[in-house]
């Protein structure tokens, strides 16, 4: 923002020979100044303060502006207490749906006369469900691979190694698929992973032969997450959101697309409508979730739904504000989308949609006439939320006529978390490929989550049809209800 000061006289004397008007014009002038200062502080000081509850900033950066005192009784009073809620129902945990073995456990003596003689007959039982660590966890099995003559025909035949072996690999397919669970969605880094090997199965094993082996387990998915990938562009609504990711101390991107039953993560070397169109092409025909990005805006699709809960952070902002009005106005459009998120929460739980209609009408006059009632008073950072009401209102109230997509991003949000963390644990990627290779994982280990399929299993399952010539027997495309 560029500020002009007025043209003052730089001496007393040639200030007294000035007429009054001009004095009177110089001082208004001046006045004017002080006021665009004072906005400008003020502007400064929303972006320093700044947090989780005013932008897009992950509550973890709140812990630096953390007060080291504990909390009045009063503030703590006001908080939901930790534990079950009042209404909540319930789960009492009844065993784990198997027992795999049984162990009879009898007295060895009494501790009354020390005997060691019982009754035919048992008095009582008592059972005790246990989930428990086998002693040897990672076993080391050699498998010796006969090979015979037919008598038949005078064929050389070898026995057949189970699927989960391979020939030349010494971790089998599952301990492979474990490993780089660990590693993408437990964090583990290649040095912990060793130490896990040497707890759990009292092995040792090379950090070579872990990096080669999470390259193997990539390479064998990245057919599935291909198939995924053209998949994808052909749904009818779409979630998306990124985040900054370093290679080798160079900022890039990691893009995500999440819908039901899927995540499509992408490494990109840019957070520009480049990455966008390689992902679902030069236009998408369904709807995009996003936040209100500016590379969203303009990207030929069928429609658009802006992120509601980046809108109130935005107006939660406004009414930190020191301004005249700003707190009133700031105020009044967070109410406003509190009562957006829920009535649909409403819709969600009842599906009465004559309901959410007959609200839905009326909530767009109740916008429309708050808009107009504020902008005369709104301060630079209102008037440009209210612009974007304005000129987007079908990208912010989407949800309004088609309440089966859902007012915020949080499906891409919360998938995306997942590759914050590790970037955060790991501290981005070494290499291009490596980063590629996080995206592709990723991409598998969240939309097995979100198929409700075992990540394990299916990544295990890949590296084994892999090596076999049989990955088209395998998908990781959802089945949609």
């Amino acid at each position: 923002m560029e500020i002009k000061p007025p043209a003052i006289p730089n001496s007393f004397e040639a200030l007294e020979l000035l007429p009054q008007s001009v004095l009177v014009e110089l001082v208004l002038q001046q006045q004017q100044v002080i006021e665009q200062l004072i906005g400008e502080v003020e502007r400064l000081k929303s972006l320093l303060n700044k947090d989780s509850q005013t932008s897009s900033k992950p509550p973890s950066s709140d812990l630096i502006r953390r007060s080291e005192k504990k909390p009045s009784k009063e503030s703590d009073s006001q908080k939901r207490k930790p534990g079950g809620q009042p209404g909540h129902k319930g789960k009492t945990r009844k065993g784990f749906g198997r027992v795999d073995r049984y162990v009879v456990v009898e007295p060895q003596s009494c501790p009354i006369c020390q005997g060691n003689q019982w009754e035919s007959r048992d008095c009582s039982t008592r059972s005790y469900v246990v989930a428990q660590l086998v002693e040897h966890p990672i076993e080391i099995v050699e498998y010796q691979q006969r090979r015979r003559i037919c008598n038949h025909c005078g064929t050389l035949v070898g026995g057949e190694l189970p699927e989960n072996v391979i020939a030349g690999q010494d971790l089998s397919a599952n301990l492979q698929a474990m490993l780089v669970w660990l590693g993408h969605y437990g964090h583990l880094s290649y040095q912990k992973q060793q130490e896990w090997l040497q707890e759990f199965g009292n092995i040792e094993v090379s950090l070579g032969t872990l990096e080669a082996t999470t390259r193997r387990v990539a390479s064998a998915v990245t057919p599935h997450v291909s198939e995924l990938k053209e998949w994808v562009k052909n749904q009818t609504h779409v979630h998306v959101d990124e985040s900054p990711w370093l290679v080798n101390g160079v900022k890039e991107w990691m893009w995500v697309l999440s819908g039901y039953g899927y995540s499509l993560f992408h490494a990109g070397d840019t957070r520009s409508r480049a990455e966008l169109e390689y992902l679902l092409g030069q236009s998408f025909a369904g709807v995009l979730s996003s936040d209100d990005f500016s590379v969203y805006n303009g990207y030929k699709v069928a429609a658009q739904q802006k992120c509601l809960a980046h809108l109130r952070r935005h107006f939660q902002q406004v009414a930190r504000l020191k301004q005249p009005h700003q707190q009133g106005l700031g105020q009044a459009f967070i109410e406003l989308i509190d009562e957006a998120f829920a009535q649909h929460r409403q819709w969600r739980e009842t599906g009465e949609a004559s309901v959410y209609a007959s609200w839905a009408e009326s909530f767009k006059g109740r916008v429309t006439e708050a808009i107009e009632s504020w902008s005369s008073r709104a301060g630079h950072a209102a008037g440009l939320l209210l612009k974007s009401l304005r000129h987007k209102s079908e990208q912010w109230w989407y949800f309004l006529d088609y309440p089966q997509v859902p007012p915020d991003n949080n499906r891409a949000e919360r998938s995306l978390r997942l590759a914050v963390t590790k970037r955060k644990v790991a501290g981005g990627s070494r290499s291009w490929n490596g980063f590629e290779r996080s995206a592709t994982l990723l991409s598998v280990i969240q939309s097995c989550r979100a198929q409700g399929r075992n990540t394990i299993k299916f990544l295990s399952q890949a590296v084994s049809l892999a090596v076999r010539q049989r990955s088209h027997e395998l998908s990781l495309i959802p089945l949609l209800k």
